[in-house]
């Protein structure tokens, strides 16, 4: 009576725990996969955030949602609360070496709570934000182990001894099995693991960070234009200093010029700062309006991009360190700090930002490919797509 009140306990918490893993999944599919979708229930602050836990690369493992290892997990359990039955059915008589099921699920339920606990660590200190449904997978993990080992520490130690031995003898009885097994699925978690191809917006994060990681353009040019004059191709970029995504907008737009021959870009200003934008209800990103003023008072030395790189990557915050930059760029300094305070810089930033808002622009990156609008950063196959659809040549 004892153990069917433990199986049937094990088995209830299982079926939570399946019930919260498949809630889990639909909600890491809606926050990745439907852009205008409301917010889940357990998305209720900046900090406990379910979609934005969803949202981040911690939320898989191999290409593979966390969900669904926590899926696998407690179907896996609750199978082996009927393994004793299953194995006395001749079909099944290979369940034989499932020789101690209530070992197995101590082990299973003590070594998903220490995965647990690290997961937690990386929510909670790395990404600032919990879940809380994954938290309740965490409690059911630690009370399935301890009422597998009737909550004493020693048991969970001789579930794992039992576990690995029995693991040991049931590899060496049905080895070719036990290697095809291994074999099949090495190979999928290594597919999945490197093409991502189970979570597309993963391999997307995994391009843009490749950029994103860079601590300089490589592809920088120096001078005022980007591409040939007489371009086929005219991209007309509004950008922000500041905004992370624009700074990886910006070397795939180098790239792109030097892999297409008659590709322009031409770079517009639109800093989401109050200092110089009145259009704009939140401070998102202080100081760039300082560095859009830079980039213009640049542009008066012939050397508008390559200071514009350097922005981006150095992201200069008082006077004298964009003065260093100017030095680094063998710039007349003292013309530079004139025009960089000068009331003619000011007036073509406005200029520039009543412009962009008078074409309803309200987020950076924003292009324009030969008049085609681009809202937001794309992979840089598609950035090609794009341009070749537009006439571009390698």
């Amino acid at each position: 009576m004892q153990i069917n009140k433990k199986k049937l306990s094990i088995q209830i918490l299982s079926l939570i725990g399946i019930a919260l893993t498949i809630e889990l999944a639909v909600i890491y599919y809606v926050a990745n996969y439907q852009k205008y979708a409301l917010s889940s229930f357990c998305s209720i602050n900046s900090f406990v955030d379910c979609d934005g836990v969803a949202r981040t690369i911690a939320a898989q493992f191999l290409g593979i949602p966390l969900a669904y290892w926590g899926l696998f997990l407690y179907l896996t359990i609750l199978f082996l609360t009927f393994v004793d039955r299953l194995k006395n059915i001749k079909f099944f008589g290979f369940l034989e070496v499932f020789k101690n099921p209530k070992d197995y699920i101590a082990a299973l339920g003590s070594f998903a709570f220490l995965i647990s606990m690290v997961l937690a660590g990386i929510s909670t200190f790395k990404l600032n934000k919990i879940c809380l449904l994954c938290l309740i997978t965490y409690i059911i993990d630690l009370i399935i182990a301890l009422v597998a080992t009737d909550g004493m520490f020693k048991n969970i130690v001789l579930a794992f001894k039992i576990t690995w031995n029995d693991f040991v003898d049931g590899a060496k009885k049905y080895t070719k099995t036990f290697v095809t097994l291994v074999v099949v699925s090495t190979v999928f978690l290594t597919y999945s693991g490197t093409t991502y191809n189970f979570v597309p917006h993963i391999k997307r994060i995994k391009h843009f960070q490749h950029y994103g990681t860079m601590k300089k353009n490589p592809y920088r040019v120096k001078g005022n234009t980007l591409g040939p004059k007489d371009a086929d191709v005219v991209i007309e970029l509004y950008s922000d200093y500041v905004c992370p995504l624009c700074y990886v907008h910006n070397i795939m737009l180098h790239k792109a010029v030097r892999e297409f021959k008659n590709v322009k870009v031409i770079h517009h200003n639109y800093p989401f700062d109050k200092e110089c934008n009145r259009y704009i209800n939140v401070n998102m990103h202080p100081n760039a309006c300082f560095m859009a003023r830079g980039a213009i008072a640049a542009r008066n030395q012939n050397n508008y991009w390559e200071m514009s790189s350097l922005l981006y990557e150095k992201q200069p915050k008082k006077e004298k360190e964009i003065l260093k930059l100017a030095e680094q760029l063998n710039f007349d300094t003292e013309k530079f700090l004139a025009d960089f305070n000068s009331e003619d810089t000011q007036a073509e930033l406005f200029k520039e930002i009543e412009n962009a808002n008078n074409m309803g622009i309200d987020s950076t990156p924003t292009m324009y490919v030969n008049g085609e609008q681009k809202i937001g950063i794309m992979t840089y196959d598609e950035m090609k797509d794009l341009l070749i659809k537009h006439g571009a040549k390698h």
